[in-house]
């Protein structure tokens, strides 16, 4: 057994039978890589069945030492570990080293999220006379209103929105596609942008169905909502870092304070375990303090 068959056959899995997204398979390959280039550095000509805990703990430490993050080197253990449950899947190992490696001890840092005000300063900060205007207000209605992730925005089609039932179809990660509801707002500045904006564009080749379009014709691109949104936060006067995923943490954050069910949320945000979904249970801290005073007998 050696790592480039081994590694290349991990890579087809992740493609064809996992069908992640090229970003992801390159993250997983990253993470091997840096394992590989950490034997070849330090002389050790171990194959991948000859890896021990040992030298897993010395890897993170060898990462540990370059300057990476305690999240970081998390995230890369966490590929090596999918790397040796596929080996382990396919009957090419029979123990896995890194399950008894602990991964580094994280804070769990809480998303920022813009309240209600925020982000109607936000939405009045935009400039409705220009066609630019028009369409960036679908989109941050869009982002708020169904909590999507930038990528699953640029890649929304108008064949994928059931306006009649209040629904988008959403594409999300490895190409799993889930129903979300859509608000009446963001559902009317969607028609707005359609029929006054979006119609009179040339649009390109390979674009006809894509929602959201730039003066071209074309996709939009992450740096472009990107600047968008970073643009109409500094006219807002808004002083918390604004990034479309701003938008799907407070869509979030907004329903679990309002009591909706976390498997809801679960389901909506396409987290495939419920684990991601806890981080937005937190409340705000004034909330909190608010409830005890209105509720609690003795305070």
């Amino acid at each position: 057994m050696n790592w480039p068959i081994c590694i290349k056959q991990f890579e087809q899995y992740l493609q064809l039978e996992r069908s992640l997204s090229g970003n992801s398979v390159e993250a997983y390959m990253r993470d091997i890589r840096k394992l590989t280039e950490f034997l070849q550095l330090k002389g050790y000509k171990e194959s991948p069945e000859q890896m021990t805990p040992a030298l897993v703990r010395e890897f993170l430490q060898y990462v540990a030492e370059l300057g990476m993050t305690p999240h970081s080197q998390a995230r890369t253990l966490s590929g090596v570990r999918a790397f040796y449950k596929f080996l382990i899947m396919e009957d090419m190992l029979a123990h896995d080293p890194t399950e008894t490696v602990e991964a580094p001890k994280l804070n769990r840092k809480l998303p920022d999220t813009l309240d209600f005000h925020e982000i109607e300063q936000l939405l009045n900060a935009i400039d409705m006379s220009t066609p630019e205007g028009t369409r960036n207000r679908a989109i941050l209605e869009t982002l708020y209103s169904s909590g999507l992730r930038v990528s699953e925005l640029l890649d929304l089609k108008m064949s994928n929105l059931y306006e009649d039932m209040g629904f988008l179809k959403v594409a999300g990660k490895g190409d799993k596609e889930r129903l979300v509801p859509i608000g009446r707002d963001a559902l009317k500045h969607i028609k707005l942008y359609r029929e006054g904006i979006r119609c009179h564009l040339t649009v390109k080749k390979g674009h006809e169905d894509v929602l959201f379009l730039n003066r071209r014709g074309a996709k939009l691109t992450r740096v472009m909502v990107f600047t968008i949104i970073k643009d109409l936060a500094a006219r807002a006067n808004i002083q918390k870092q604004v990034s479309p995923h701003t938008f799907r943490h407070s869509f979030a954050t907004h329903l679990i304070e309002g009591g909706a069910d976390l498997r809801a949320v679960q389901e909506m945000l396409g987290h495939e375990s419920i684990t991601t979904t806890e981080i937005y249970t937190h409340l705000d801290r004034d909330y909190l303090k608010q409830v005890i005073k209105d509720y609690h007998p003795r305070s």
